[in-house]
């Protein structure tokens, strides 16, 4: 019995656990990480609380405050109001997507650098994917283009739109009564009224 409690004692007896200091090689101790993310946050928050516990006095340090704050609700707000353009105007839109495509590359990774300060490292693995988007998307003006243009046409208050031409079987096809239920139920609904 003293060799196997010896044993025992040795994997998981005492002050140390050989087993479990082994696993925690591989593997990270849940409770012990969990701690450790609870005392960051609490540092993280303690710092946030002593930044702001100070009153601003001047006018500046408000203003600064305020500057600080506009890049990320402008950057939001002017992509929201891409798409918006990019519905109302989309000719106007690729005109200033193809001034878009001419930004040489080295203002891109500029623009990434800046915008990485205020939204991290993960803005910059994105620029060069996005300049690809915007070069695709500039190859599909042309069809663009072209669909306005035959949805202008089709435009109800464009004159004679609904004119058949020389197309004698599709003028003959607009001119047959089809079915229609709901016409016919109106109509029955119309000579009730008049009978009563």
């Amino acid at each position: 019995m003293g060799l196997i409690e010896r044993i025992f004692t040795t994997v998981f007896g005492g002050e140390r656990n050989l087993l479990r200091d082994t696993v925690e090689v591989f593997r990270e101790n849940a409770e012990a990480g969990a701690q450790r993310t609870h005392t960051a946050q609490a540092q993280a928050m303690a710092q946030y609380g002593a930044e702001f516990a100070v009153a601003r006095q001047g006018g500046f340090d408000r203003f600064m405050d305020g500057v600080n704050r506009l890049p990320r609700p402008m950057l939001a707000l002017g992509t929201l109001g891409l798409f918006v353009t990019a519905m109302v105007n989309p000719l106007w839109f690729a005109e200033r997507m193809q001034g878009i495509a001419l930004v040489p590359e080295p203002l891109w990774w500029l623009l990434g650098v800046i915008v990485s300060f205020y939204f991290g490292a993960r803005q910059q693995a994105k620029a060069q994917e996005f300049q690809r988007a915007i070069v695709g998307t500039i190859t599909r003006v042309p069809q663009v283009v072209s669909n306005i243009e035959t949805l202008r046409e089709l435009r109800a208050d464009t004159p004679r739109v609904a004119d058949t031409g020389e197309d004698s079987q599709l003028a003959l096809a607009a001119l047959k009564p089809t079915d229609n239920p709901a016409l016919d139920a109106w109509r029955r609904s119309r000579a009730l009224a008049a009978t009563e």
